[in-house]
C-alpha cells in the first residue's frame, strides 16, 4: 500500500494506494487549516509537515511520532538522502532599523534533535543544500561561489568552488566519487557555460571533466543522468528577439562526463517544454515545437532512436523502472496523455485528465496519480489515481468551498518493486476514465446540412521507428544519407501524384460545349488568343464548381461566369477561322 500525503484547506491526512484508497490509520489527521509544507524522506519512512504553529516529524512506517520544531514560519522541508539532517527554510526578513535579519535557514541533526547550523538564505529559490547520495558531501551556491561541507560538518567549509560567478550547480547522483555541474552566466558578450567536475578536483583549466559554452541563456536547467555519465542542459531565454515564440528561445546541449558535448538537434522549430532522462540513462525524450508539439527520443550519441510524431503535449514523464513513458498535455492544454510502452513502442492508452496541474508516477511504476490543486485553479479541485492501461481506479473531489493544495506520494528505495509485465487493456472492474466530447466547430448556415469537409490547420505527422533498418547486411545509413533517401521518396511520390492528376484531369474537367478539339491555325497570334480564351473558360468552369458547393461569389467572379457565352463563341468563330 502506497500512502497518498494529501494536503489543502480542510488540513492534513494519508490516504492508503491501491487497492483500498481509505484513510490511512498510520498518519494521525491534522485538521489546522494553515498546513504550509510537507516532505516525505527518500525512503519513505519520515514525514514532516509545518501546521502554522510548529515542524512536526513522524515515522510514517512504525506510526510513531519522532520529534516537533518550535518553527512556525516555515514554509519550505527537506530530509537529507540518509535522513540524518532535515533542513528547513522560513522567509528572509530584515530588522526593523535595516539591519541584516537573523538566518533563516536551519540544519537539524534528526538524531538529537539539535540545530547544527543556520544560514541565512534570502532567495526561495534553490533554497536547500544538495547532498551526494551517500551525504559524505554537502553544497550550497553562497555569494556566486560553491561552498562543499563534509559528512554533515557545516563549522568547516572543506572546499570552494572559485569560477567568474556560478549562478548554479547540480551533483551527480549515486555512488561516488560526486561530480559536479555548474554554470557560469555570459557576461559583456562572453558566451555562458556549463562545466563538469570532479569532487574535489577544481583546480586549473584542465580540471574539468567537459565544458559547452554557447550564446542566449538567460537561464539553464541541468538534468544529470541516473549513472552520472551525462547532463543535459536546456538553455533558454526570456524574450525571443525575432517574436516567433512567447516563450523565448531554448536549445538542448549534451555533455558526458568523458568529455563529449553535442547540440542536439531537435527537426521542429519552437519552444522546448520538456526534457526527461529514461531511467536506463542511455535515451532520454524530448518535447518541442510549436504546437501540434513532437516528442522524440535520442541516444547517448543524440541521434533519434523513435518520434512520436505530433501532438497535444507538453510534458513526459518516465515510469520508475523506464519501461512506459507517459506524454501529457496540461497547463493550457486539454489533458490528454499518451501511455507509451517504450521497449515494443506500442501505444497502450490514452487518458484524458482534464484541468490537471500536477502529475506523478507511484514508485510501483504501475499506478499515476493526477491531481487540480490551487492556487493554479481554484474550481474543480481533486486527485484521480489511475492504472497505467487508462482505468480511472478513484476519484476523490473536494466540496467546493474547500481548496486541495498538494498530493504527494510516499517514496520507496529503488529495487522494494520489480518491474510489471505492460498491460494492454484494462482490468476488469475499473472504469476508463471518460473524455469529454470535443465542441462541435461553428458552420455557416449555407454549410450545414453538407456533408463536414476537414477543416484541419495542420496534418498530424505519425509515429515513426527512427532506428535504421538493418537488412541484407547493408550498413546503417549516415544522417546526410537518410536526408536524401527522404528526399528522395517525397520527389517520387509528387511526380507520381502529378502523373495521376494528369490521367485523371480529362474525364474531371467538361470540355467547353460547341466547340472542337484544339488545332493550330498556324497563325501564333490567334494560338495565342485561343489559349487565353481556354484559360478563362476554365476559371469560369472552376468558379461554377465553387458556386454548387454552396461558396458566395464576389460580384465580378458573377460577372465572369455570365460572360462564358460570349467567350465561347468568340473561341468557335477563331477555331473555325472566321
Amino acid at each position: 500500500l502506497f500512502p497518498l500525503a494529501v494536503r489543502g484547506s480542510a488540513g492534513l491526512y494519508m490516504v492508503n494506494g491501491p487497492p483500498s484508497f481509505t484513510e490511512s490509520a498510520a498518519f494521525q489527521r491534522d485538521s489546522g487549516k494553515n498546513c504550509k509544507a510537507v516532505a516525505f524522506s527518500k525512503d519513505g519512512s519520515l514525514f514532516a509537515w509545518c501546521n502554522g504553529e510548529k515542524v512536526n516529524v513522524v515515522n510514517v512506517t512504525r506510526a510513531e511520532f519522532l520529534r516537533s520544531f518550535d518553527l512556525p514560519k516555515t514554509v519550505c522541508l527537506e530530509f537529507s538522502p540518509k535522513n540524518n539532517v532535515l533542513a528547513t527554510w522560513q522567509a528572509y526578513a530584515t530588522a526593523k532599523d535595516g539591519t541584516a535579519g537573523v538566518p533563516n535557514l536551519q540544519l537539524h541533526d534528526m538524531r538529537t534533535g539539535k540545530c547544527l547550523k543556520s544560514f541565512i538564505q534570502k532567495k526561495m529559490q534553490n533554497w536547500c543544500p544538495c547532498w551526494a547520495d551517500d551525504e559524505s558531501i554537502c553544497a550550497r551556491n553562497v555569494n556566486n561561489e560553491v561552498h562543499f561541507f563534509e559528512n554533515n560538518n557545516f563549522n568547516t567549509i572543506a572546499n570552494k568552488l572559485h569560477l567568474q560567478k556560478v549562478s548554479d550547480f547540480v551533483l551527480s547522483p549515486g555512488a561516488q566519487p560526486t561530480k559536479v555541474a555548474v554554470y557560469v552566466p555570459g557576461s559583456k558578450g562572453a558566451p555562458s557555460f556549463v562545466r563538469l567536475y570532479q569532487y574535489p578536483n577544481f583546480g586549473g583549466p584542465q580540471a574539468a571533466l567537459a565544458n559547452k559554452s554557447f550564446f542566449k541563456a538567460d537561464k539553464v536547467t541541468m538534468l544529470w543522468n541516473k549513472k552520472a555519465t551525462a547532463v543535459l542542459v536546456i538553455a533558454s531565454t526570456e524574450v525571443d528577439k525575432t517574436g516567433a515564440s512567447y516563450y523565448g528561445e531554448q536549445s538542448l546541449h549534451y555533455l558526458a562526463a568523458n568529455g563529449e558535448s553535442a547540440v542536439v538537434q531537435l527537426p521542429k522549430n519552437g519552444p522546448i517544454y520538456d526534457v526527461a532522462w529514461s531511467p536506463n540513462s542511455v535515451e532520454f525524450c524530448a518535447v518541442y515545437g510549436f504546437m501540434p508539439a513532437k516528442a522524440t527520443v535520442f541516444n547517448l550519441k543524440c541521434d533519434p532512436v523513435f518520434d512520436f510524431g505530433t501532438g497535444p503535449r507538453n510534458a513526459a514523464y518516465y515510469s520508475p523502472h523506464g519501461h512506459i513513458l507517459v506524454l501529457a498535455g496540461f497547463g493550457n492544454l486539454r489533458g490528454q496523455m499518451e501511455v507509451w510502452d517504450v521497449k515494443n513502442y506500442r501505444l497502450i492508452s490514452k487518458p484524458v485528465a482534464s484541468d490537471s496541474t500536477y502529475f506523478a508516477w507511484c514508485p510501483d511504476g504501475e499506478h499515476i496519480v493526477t491531481a487540480t490543486c490551487a492556487p493554479r485553479l481554484r474550481v474543480g479541485n481533486g486527485y484521480k489515481i489511475w492504472h497505467c492501461t487508462g482505468a480511472v481506479l478513484h476519484s476523490h473531489e473536494v466540496p467546493g468551498d474547500e481548496e486541495l493544495w498538494q498530493v504527494l506520494w510516499q517514496p520507496c528505495l529503488e529495487g522494494v518493486f520489480p518491474e510489471k509485465a505492460v498491460k494492454q487493456r484494462a482490468l476488469a472492474g475499473e472504469r476508463p476514465g471518460a473524455e469529454p466530447s470535443p465542441a462541435q466547430a461553428y458552420r455557416p448556415p449555407a454549410l450545414r446540412n453538407r456533408p463536414a469537409a476537414s477543416s484541419k490547420l495542420h496534418e498530424d505527422e505519425p509515429p515513426q521507428n527512427m532506428k535504421p533498418q538493418l537488412g541484407g547486411g547493408d550498413k546503417p545509413l549516415s544522417k546526410t544519407a537518410l536526408k536524401n533517401q527522404r528526399k528522395h521518396e517525397a520527389k517520387k511520390a509528387a511526380k507520381q501524384e502529378a502523373k495521376a492528376d494528369a490521367n485523371q484531369g480529362p474525364a474531371q474537367v467538361r470540355a467547353p460545349q460547341n466547340t472542337v478539339p484544339a488545332v493550330t491555325t498556324g497563325d501564333p497570334e490567334v494560338d495565342k488568343k485561343i489559349k487565353n480564351l481556354k484559360k478563362k473558360l476554365k476559371a469560369i468552369e472552376q468558379l461554377k464548381e465553387q458556386a454548387a458547393a454552396g461558396k458566395q461569389l464576389e460580384k465580378n467572379q458573377v460577372e465572369k461566369i455570365q460572360k462564358e457565352a460570349a467567350l465561347l463563341k468568340e473561341l468557335e468563330d477563331l477555331e473555325l477561322g472566321v
